[in-house]
């Protein structure tokens, strides 16, 4: 008995249940491992890229090889680029109705609650299993709107001009290192445009799905809601785990136009041996709003920090974020804000948990531009640790240049007091159900923000972590 108990502590024990079955690697085309000209040319041939796209992934994949990995944050030791295959075609087309969907492929996402989330409650979904989007269907009320929604290999073809304006622009392949990597080998995504006034009353979504043992995902979603439009756009994570590293290095790219609102909310739920190297930027029009919901629950490490240039006078950014980092993981997140033009205001809160020796770092930068005169700024983070074992870090940066402006930053790092565990335990709980309430109740604030299926998701999964943090 004291055995098993012990064996409880250890995150990797615990039953991921749906998010660790794996399927057998049916692919119709796999790159070689390792990163060349000559693989990033073969798969811009595969993916019948237009000239300029291949010309840019090549440019990329120059800038990569310059660019030096990143020494400030997490350590990246593990992850090989020469292990990595960066290109997993599943074999399957994509389809525009459920059915057609191969069998296997069909049950992973049916387990993960896609295509129930789709009959209930979303306008469009949209399925990328490993490097390909396999499904991808929009209800027709919503298409009717003139909502232009589908993958991103098929927006090259169909909307070539639009994706060649916008592509890379917000985040370019000299930003750092990943970015780079990514404009070398991106496939799949979502591309969204929302017409002027349009409003989308029920979301959109985007499940990523890798399966594939030492492969990297590299989708790539760009979304356009043009003037007074209004969209929330979900997007959902998860990979199996294995015992060798993975690779994630998205990027998504968001365009709010004026007087526009745009929501992006995520649940990452990545395996604990899938290196996250993701990037996320917005640009805001005059009296727009960016709106972030954010909830990351696995990796070994990750990198994340949405980014919004609030680039009109009196946009707006809200930032609702939370981590939770067990064993083994290093996760690196935060939120960045530009404020270039007058009135303009961002509200940040972010949560951190921290379990069993599990490290959590929250990074904020905040620049206000000498002409942005009546802006206001506020960041406030929480922290929770478990043990005596984790770590939870906070590094605010703040670069003001004008007087005007109303700044301001609050931080909290506290631990669940033997009190309250003693108190809930006297009222009939164990002690791992009652640090799990005191962290639902810790996450709660996140929790109401996220769509229904996403909050009842993140639920799950701190009971999966708490179910591994006995002492």
């Amino acid at each position: 008995m004291e055995q098993a108990i012990k064996n409880k502590t250890y995150v990797s024990d615990i039953d991921r249940s749906i998010y660790d079955v794996k399927d057998k690697v049916n692919a119709s085309y796999k790159s070689a491992k390792g990163l060349t000209a000559g693989i990033v040319n073969e798969i811009s041939l595969e993916k019948n890229d237009p000239s300029w796209m291949r010309e840019f992934r090549q440019r990329a994949l120059k800038i990569y090889q310059d660019i030096k990995p990143p020494i400030w944050g997490p350590s990246l030791e593990g992850l090989h680029m020469e292990d990595i295959v960066t290109y997993v075609r599943p074999n399957t087309n994509m389809n525009l109705t459920w059915e057609q969907v191969p069998t296997d492929i069909k049950n992973t996402f049916e387990r993960l609650g896609i295509p129930q989330a789709e009959r209930t409650s979303l306008a469009g979904v949209g399925a990328q299993y490993d490097s390909e989007v396999v499904y991808h269907n929009v209800r027709e009320e919503v298409k009717s709107l003139g909502v232009i929604y589908t993958d991103m290999e098929s927006a090259l073809v169909e909307y070539e001009e639009m994706v060649k304006e916008h592509f890379m622009k917000l985040v370019t392949p000299s930003d750092h290192k990943f970015a780079a990597l990514h404009g070398a080998v991106w496939s799949g995504g979502s591309f969204v445009y929302v017409p002027p006034g349009v409003k989308v009353e029920i979301p959109l979504q985007s499940y990523f799905r890798l399966n594939a043992p030492g492969a990297g995902q590299f989708e790539h979603t760009l979304i356009i809601v043009d003037k007074g439009a209004d969209l929330h756009f979900i997007e959902g994570c998860s990979a199996p785990k294995y015992n060798v590293a993975n690779l994630h290095a998205g990027c998504v790219e968001l365009f709010v136009g004026e007087g526009a609102r745009l929501r992006y909310s995520t649940i990452e739920n990545w395996s604990k041996n899938m290196f996250n190297l993701n990037t996320k930027r917005a640009v805001v029009e005059k009296n727009g709003v960016m709106e972030w919901v954010s909830g990351s629950f696995g990796s070994r490490v990750s990198y994340l920090y949405p980014m919004s240039i609030l680039k009109g006078e009196n946009a707006r950014m809200e930032y609702t974020g939370i981590t939770f980092a067990g064993n083994g993981q290093n996760l690196d997140t935060g939120v960045k804000v530009v404020h270039a033009a007058p009135g303009t205001s961002s509200h940040m809160s972010s949560k951190s948990i921290s379990k069993d020796g599990g490290s959590s770092t929250f990074r904020s930068a905040v620049k206000i531009a000498a002409n942005a005169e009546n802006s206001k700024s506020s960041v406030s983070c929480e922290s929770l640790m478990l043990d005596d074992s984790s770590r939870s870090d906070t590094i605010p940066v703040m670069d003001i240049r004008n007087d005007k402006v109303d700044i301001g930053h609050e931080a909290k790092i506290g631990r669940i007091s033997d009190e309250t565990i003693f108190y809930l335990m006297s009222r009939g709980m164990s002690e791992v159900e009652a640090k799990a309430m005191v962290v639902s109740g810790f996450a709660e604030p996140i929790a109401k923000e996220l769509p229904l299926e996403y909050a009842v998701e993140m639920n799950h999964l701190i009971q999966l972590e708490m179910e591994g943090s006995i002492g």
